[in-house]
């Protein structure tokens, strides 16, 4: 067992978006960084390799009879993550986790315990979310968005993040709902044998696009008219610019969903993730939460 094949099971590509929400979280809080650094870098690695990369490893495991038909070269069905080792590093990447958010604040470490939480039962039987795509989606949307944004603001405000914060944040969440929707669409064939219920599968590819394109779209025109509402026109116009170029390549998305759902992952999810950044450096100077 290699530490390339451990560090492939780890998957460091997904730990960009928890990352990038944590990222969020520091900016939209509005505290200066200053003598934080060790916190904010604790911070950065708990959201990426330890909790997204438990998740992912979690995954894999009780994935494995799936991943045989869709990728047989992953570390644990290919054998070069052998016997019930892929399972063990999901359990020792999850106490690593604890440990580092214990040390981060109490808001963090229950944000890591609800986010854990989400991992397993995303993926472990009985309640295994990803078996259905509207709850597992979901799941996936709020710990790679939703949570980390908070724990992000948690670390440098060591306390629960004010409204502002925790709205735009719920709002991202679910706008990745979508996203999780178009990620599911490698995988129609292996999801349909194995029984596992992706919204591409319980509704055709072609109407699972659709709406993905309608779940990314409405959380940010929400956005948008919040930022108009809390006085931050130049933020929100910023925001209608991004999601004006995400529709125009959504509409080529629908027209091949399948064949564009990773040209659409590089440009209208970046886009999308821009659009987050530009809300929480709008935010950051907000001291009370405003009438919504």
């Amino acid at each position: 067992m290699s530490p390339g094949s451990i560090l492939e099971l780890l998957k460091p590509v997904t730990w960009f978006a928890p990352m990038w929400a944590f990222g969020c979280g520091l900016v939209s809080s509005g505290v200066a960084f200053n003598d934080r650094w060790l916190s904010v870098i604790g911070g950065v690695v708990l959201a990426g390799p330890l909790v997204c990369g438990t998740s992912q490893a979690v995954n894999d495991w009780f994935d494995r009879h799936v991943d045989a038909i869709n990728e047989p070269d992953r570390p644990i069905p290919s054998g070069r993550i052998p016997g019930r080792w892929g399972l063990y590093i999901g359990l020792i990447s999850s106490a690593l986790s604890l440990l580092v958010a214990s040390l981060l604040g109490i808001w963090v470490l229950a944000a890591t315990v609800v986010a854990l939480l989400l991992a397993w039962a995303y993926s472990m039987p009985p309640l295994r979310l990803k078996q259905n795509g509207w709850w597992g989606n979901a799941a996936v949307g709020l710990s790679y968005e939703g949570i980390a944004w908070l724990t992000g603001a948690a670390v440098m405000l060591s306390a629960l993040p004010g409204a502002p914060i925790i709205i735009l944040a719920l709002l991202y969440s679910l706008g990745a709902h979508g996203i999780m929707t178009l990620n599911d669409f490698k995988s129609v064939e292996g999801d349909r044998r194995m029984g596992l219920a992706s919204l591409p599968v319980k509704l055709g590819v072609d109407r699972a696009a659709r709406l993905a394109c309608w779940v990314m779209a409405v959380p940010q025109v929400v956005v948008i008219g919040l930022l108009l509402v809390w006085a931050r026109p130049y933020h929100a116009a910023v925001i209608v610019l991004l999601l004006a170029v995400q529709l125009i390549l959504m509409v080529a998305l629908v027209e091949k969903p399948r064949a564009r759902a990773p040209w659409y992952n590089a440009t209208g999810t970046s886009l999308y993730v821009l659009g987050m950044l530009v809300s929480a450096f709008a935010v950051r100077s907000m001291t009370s939460a405003p009438t919504v």
